[in-house]
């Protein structure tokens, strides 16, 4: 896991690991096209995270913030549409641990606002 005391930092790094375990379970069920867009965007919520670390500013920061979350609620559409497909494996531990890092993305949105006010 990645060496850092930052906990969305954390959460992402870990929920990435765990989509990247989900959509090689995917790719063995031959569904690529799924398993390739939640790759992306499942992966996608740490990187912008990880990128916000280096912000040139407070608006850097929270435009690298709302684009996580922007990759997060894409994330939980596939994730959402695995869960009902009957086709697909489980993915009810991914969408809850995604939703718990929504809500800190969320926060840490409205938290960075509030500063700039």
């Amino acid at each position: 896991m990645i060496n850092s005391d930052n906990v969305i930092i954390k959460l992402t790094f870990g929920f990435a690991l765990k989509i990247v375990d989900y959509c090689e379970s995917l790719n063995e069920k031959k569904k690529w096209s799924i398993s390739g867009q939640l790759l992306r965007s499942g992966t996608s919520i740490g990187a912008n995270t990880n990128e916000a670390q280096n912000a040139e500013s407070r608006v850097d920061f929270i435009h690298k913030f709302k684009i996580a979350a922007k990759e997060a609620n894409e994330t939980e559409y596939w994730l959402h549409l695995c869960q009902m497909s009957e086709s697909l494996p489980d993915c009810k531990d991914l969408i809850e641990d995604l939703t718990h890092i929504q809500k800190v993305i969320n926060q840490i949105i409205a938290t960075s606002k509030s500063k700039i006010a």
